[in-house]
C-alpha cells in the first residue's frame, strides 16, 4: 500500500536548508542522473543556481514530487563537488570525469553509486493534459473541524457545465493512496488523479481532487499519528462540501489504493451515492501486506518466506501508528454493507494490492446487485498501466499513465447510473 518504493530514501516533502556561499562554479546548472538499489531506481537532481553572486545547491526527487531540497556545502569547485542534506542523513560527493559528475550517494551508513550528467531529461507523459482546458476549474478549500485540518483542492466542471441549468452533473471527489500526496496524485512523473478529472470533465462528470491533509496547499491535521480513519474524516468533509454546494446530482467517491479502502468506508457509512475503488483492499491488512511482501520477493528472485506472523512481529511496523492501524484492519464489514453502486477494480499485475487475494474478496463480500461491477484488468499494474512485470520500478519507465480502457470504463459505468 505505501507508496515509497525505496525506504533509504527521502520522505515526500520539500526541506528547507541553507547552503554554505560560493561565489561561482563552473559546475553551475542542473545534473540528474539514476541512484539504483537492487532492481529499483530514482532519478535525482543537482541544481546549482547563482543567486546574488552566490552558488545555491539543491536537489530534487522528482520521482517523489520533492524539489528544491536544501542541501549544505561541505565543498565546491570547478571539477568537486560535495553536499549534505543533515535533516535526512544524506550526503553526496563527486568529481568531474569525462563530462560527468562522478560519485557516491550515501544515507544512513548505506553508499550506492551516482553519475549525474549535465541537464534534465524529458519524461514523456503522453497523457497530460494542457492548459488551456475546455471546462471550468474552480480552487477551493473545505474543513474537517473535528481534525483541524484544511484541505485545498481543484473542483472541475464538466464541459458545458450551466450553473443555471437544472440539469445537475454528477461529481467524484479523489481519494489517494497511502503517503502524503497532491490533489493529482503525483507520482513517478506521472499524475493520475489529473489525468482522471481531465478525461471525466470531457465526458460530463465533476470532480474534486484534493491535497493531502498538511501536503501542498493543505494545511492542519496531524500526520504523524494519523490512520485511514483519519483520512476518512477529509474525505467525508470533502463530501459533505460537495453535498452543499447544491452544485450536483448525486456525489460519488473515486479512491486509489487506500483511497478505495476510503471509498468502501465512506460507502457502509451511507456518505455517498456510488463508489470506485481503484486497486483497494479486499482482505485484512495483515494478510495483504504478507502477500505484497511475498510478491515482490518473487519478483527479484528471492524466496517468498513472509508469514503474517512474521509480519507481526516486526517492530518496526508495529511500531509506526499508520501501520498498525492497517494491519489489524479487515474491510469485510464496510465491504458488506456497502449498499450504493460500487465499481470495484484491479490490475492481474499489481503487486501491491494482488488483484487474485482482494477483488475476489469484495465480488465475494459485496452485496448482489446488478448495478455493482467487479473487474480485473489483464497486464495492468497498481497505478493501472500496461505493464511487463508490474513491479513498481516500472512504473516511471511507462509513458502510459493511466490504461484508457480504465477511464472509459469509469465513464461508461457512472453513465449508467444516471
Amino acid at each position: 500500500m505505501k507508496k515509497s518504493l525505496l525506504l533509504i530514501l527521502f520522505a515526500l516533502a520539500t526541506l528547507a536548508g541553507q547552503a554554505q556561499v560560493n561565489s561561482t562554479t563552473a559546475l553551475l546548472g542542473s545534473w540528474s542522473g539514476e541512484l539504483k538499489v537492487g532492481v529499483m531506481s530514482l532519478t535525482l537532481v543537482l541544481n546549482l543556481e547563482q543567486a546574488d553572486g552566490y552558488v545555491i545547491v539543491t536537489l530534487d526527487s522528482p520521482d517523489q514530487g520533492a524539489k528544491g531540497i536544501g542541501t549544505y556545502k561541505e565543498y565546491l569547485s570547478d571539477d568537486s563537488i560535495a553536499v549534505k542534506v543533515e535533516m535526512l542523513n544524506v550526503t553526496y560527493r563527486a568529481r568531474l570525469k569525462e563530462g560527468k559528475l562522478d560519485g557516491t550517494f550515501t544515507q544512513n551508513g548505506m553508499s550506492f553509486p551516482l553519475v549525474l550528467t549535465k541537464g534534465v531529461a524529458e519524461v514523456k507523459r503522453p497523457q497530460q493534459p494542457k492548459p488551456p482546458y475546455p471546462y471550468t476549474t474552480e480552487e477551493v478549500t473545505f474543513k474537517n473541524e473535528a481534525d483541524g485540518a484544511t484541505l485545498a483542492g481543484t473542483l472541475s466542471y464538466p464541459i458545458g457545465y450551466d450553473p443555471a441549468s437544472k440539469k445537475k452533473p454528477f461529481v467524484v471527489l479523489m481519494v489517494s493512496g497511502s503517503g502524503q500526496q497532491n490533489r493529482d496524485e503525483e507520482l513517478m512523473g506521472h499524475s493520475p488523479f489529473l489525468v482522471i478529472a481531465d478525461y471525466l470533465a470531457r465526458h460530463g462528470i465533476a470532480t474534486l481532487r484534493y491535497d493531502d491533509r498538511a501536503t501542498a496547499a493543505s494545511h492542519g491535521g496531524d500526520v504523524k499519528n494519523a490512520t485511514s480513519e483519519d483520512f476518512m474524516r477529509d474525505a467525508a468533509a470533502g463530501i459533505e462540501f460537495l453535498r452543499n454546494k447544491k452544485a450536483f446530482k448525486k456525489v460519488g467517491c473515486l479512491g486509489h489504493s487506500e483511497g478505495g479502502l476510503i471509498a468502501f468506508m465512506l460507502a457502509s457509512r451511507k456518505k455517498v451515492d456510488f463508489i470506485v475503488s481503484l486497486a483497494g483492499p479486499g482482505v485484512k491488512g495483515d494478510t495483504l501486506s504478507a502477500a505484497q511482501s511475498n510478491r515482490m520477493m518473487e519478483l527479484m528472485g528471492q524466496p517468498a518466506v513472509m508469514t503474517v506472523e512474521k509480519l507481526r512481529n516486526d517492530s518496526s511496523l508495529t511500531s509506526n501508528p499508520w501501520l498498525r492501524w492497517f494491519i489489524d484492519y479487515d474491510p469485510s464489514d464496510d465491504i458488506r454493507n456497502s449498499r450504493c453502486p460500487v465499481f470495484a477494480l484491479n490490475g492481474d499485475r499489481d503487486c501491491q494490492v494482488i488483484s487474485s487475494q482482494n477483488l475476489t474478496a469484495i465480488q465475494r463480500l459485496l452485496p448482489r446487485t446488478k448495478k455493482n461491477l467487479v473487474k480485473e484488468y489483464p497486464s495492468l499494474n497498481h497505478l493501472f498501466q500496461h505493464s511487463t512485470t508490474g513491479h513498481p520500478s516500472e512504473y516511471k519507465s511507462i509513458e502510459e499513465t493511466i490504461s484508457p480502457e480504465v477511464l472509459q470504463d469509469i465513464v461508461d459505468w457512472i453513465d449508467k447510473l444516471k
